[in-house]
């Protein structure tokens, strides 16, 4: 079982969901298949049918968070470093041909959303600047061509 970092926000997050998976989503989907046991006949029933496919759905994801929680390991804040950038961290990049600052924390693919500026150390960005220190600069591949970024600032979370 491959291990799953995850940061400490993570690591709660992850417990919500699945205390809510468990508990209030469990009772909708029960309380669904009843209503649609209520139609009748449930050899020819849409209805019960889907009730019991989302009930499988939400077991299986249960499962799936269940055992990422078992193979979690959660980054202590005194592992991050701040003078090189780790799992943890959160960085200021300078894109130094867009002349943009952007700023992301490093995360575990498991917890890495863009949306939040959560940056998966597996990705070409995270694994580009991953073990670098404040003032270097790194080459990036990416499909639309090399990105060129300024490490600018490294601090703990």
């Amino acid at each position: 079982m491959k291990e799953v970092v995850l940061t400490k926000e993570g690591y709660e997050k992850l417990k919500d969901e699945i205390d809510h998976l468990r508990g209030n989503k469990r009772r909708e989907v029960a309380d669904r298949i009843r209503i649609a046991r209520e139609f009748g006949d449930i050899a020819e029933n849409a209805e019960y049918d889907d009730a019991k496919n989302e009930q499988a759905m939400l077991e299986h994801r249960i499962a799936q968070l269940e055992e990422r929680l078992l193979s979690a390991r959660v980054i202590e804040k005194k592992e991050i470093s701040k003078d090189v950038v780790s799992l943890g961290s959160h960085v200021k990049l300078r894109d130094v041909e867009a002349k943009k600052t952007l700023e992301y924390h490093i995360v575990g693919s498991a917890e890495a959303n863009p949306a939040e500026n959560k940056l998966s150390n597996e990705s070409p960005v995270g694994k580009a600047i991953i073990g670098r220190k404040k003032g270097e600069t790194v080459e990036v591949s990416t499909p639309r061509g090399a990105l060129k970024f300024k490490i600018m600032e490294i601090r703990a979370a």
